[in-house]
């Protein structure tokens, strides 16, 4: 089989880099960053923090081969601030929205802990004889 082991996908090897920074001669104020041992699931939360920022005039990534497990992210910013300022300032906004959701989802869970109701395998209410009707679904949060 052609794939690695699945430890190979994220564990950086020794003297490994996990962030290449870029800078791009053809474009103004522009870089390519890659990000090793990393997938989609953080190049797209990366991608749409970084639209929302003012300063950005494109953001976009590739994940250049799945085999490969990297991605190329490049940036243009307006030229108020690098590139690579940017992406970090990016990066901290995005881990304070992510310690922010983990907050409520840990906040929305102890709630349902002490509502001292029974919960059945569909959520707090229900059973299977009744189905979707009596108590709260897992959408009422």
């Amino acid at each position: 089989m052609n794939a690695p082991n699945r430890y190979e996908l994220y564990v950086l090897d020794e003297g490994e880099k996990s962030v290449e920074v870029t800078e791009d001669t053809k474009i103004p104020n522009a870089a390519t960053i890659k990000i090793v041992k990393q997938d989609h699931t953080l190049g797209n939360m990366l991608r749409a923090q970084l639209l929302a920022m003012p300063q950005i005039l494109f953001a976009g990534y590739k994940v250049p081969h799945p085999l490969q497990p990297y991605f190329l992210i490049k940036i243009q910013t307006d030229g108020s601030i690098t590139p690579t300022a940017l992406l970090e300032q990016a990066c901290q906004k995005l881990i304070a929205t992510l310690a922010s959701l983990e907050a409520k989802f840990k906040r929305e869970f102890t709630f349902r802990d002490t509502d001292g109701a029974q919960e059945g395998p569909y959520g707090a209410g229900s059973n299977v004889d009744n189905g979707w009707t009596g108590g709260r679904d897992y959408l009422d949060f």
